[in-house]
């Protein structure tokens, strides 16, 4: 059973394209949760008036999760509409590069209350033989560190990285730099495709701010 200080901290994934079910999860766990993540599959299908649409049944921070990654005008204009639309946070790869992370930081200077900016660093799906194959000769603890690090001196507001780089994170960048931990599973629930998992309290006591969790909460098991 995922506990109400749990729930407090976690970021309820909305893994589907359907908008009136995305509406009914979150009427249903409003309450209970801190934020509502938004990924492609709802974005691409309604555009970002999803983005009003999830406020209007009572979402009051929206995480847009469409890990931006492009030439730095070109992120630039899609990070200012996203602050547009009232996104509370929203996710850049690290890998972009420094050029890129700071025009995402510029977009938004001028908004009262610009989205929180997080630094995408290690896919939970890798693990090291997956880096070595796209040239990264480098465990994904080393690189998270390495992306990190990146994030930090960019300007970025945080970090999203596995559980299990969070406590290292956290010793190197302390608050209120942010860390958000996806792969997150309960005892007992499959990882599907993610390989660097832990379960919530773990999470949260490695260094975790918030943790993103979707079917565990929505479809806990017996």
């Amino acid at each position: 059973m995922i506990t109400e200080p749990i729930l407090s901290r976690t970021i309820l994934a909305l893994d589907t394209p359907n908008l009136g079910q995305a509406c009914d999860w979150v009427r249903q766990y409003r309450e209970q949760v801190y934020a509502f993540k938004v990924g492609g599959a709802l974005a691409l299908g309604h555009g970002l008036h999803v983005v009003r649409t999830l406020r209007e049944a009572g979402a009051e921070r929206v995480f847009l999760d469409m890990k931006f990654h492009d030439i730095p005008h070109a992120v630039a204009l899609v990070v200012r509409q996203a602050a547009e639309f009232g996104v509370w946070m929203l996710t850049l790869h690290v890998a972009g590069g420094v050029e890129m992370l700071r025009a995402a930081r510029a977009a938004v200077e001028q908004f009262a209350n610009p989205p929180l900016l997080m630094g995408v660093t290690v896919l939970t799906s890798l693990d090291a033989p997956a880096l070595r194959q796209i040239g990264i000769p480098r465990t994904p603890r080393a690189q998270a560190l390495r992306l990190t690090k990146l994030a930090h001196e960019s300007g970025l507001d945080g970090v999203i990285a596995s559980p299990h780089e969070a406590h290292l994170l956290r010793r190197r960048f302390p608050s209120p730099f942010l860390i958000v931990t996806p792969g997150v599973r309960p005892e007992g629930f499959d990882t599907d495709d993610q390989k660097r998992t832990a379960p919530p309290e773990q999470a949260l006591r490695w260094g975790a701010d918030f943790i993103v969790m979707g079917r565990a909460v929505i479809q806990p098991k017996e």
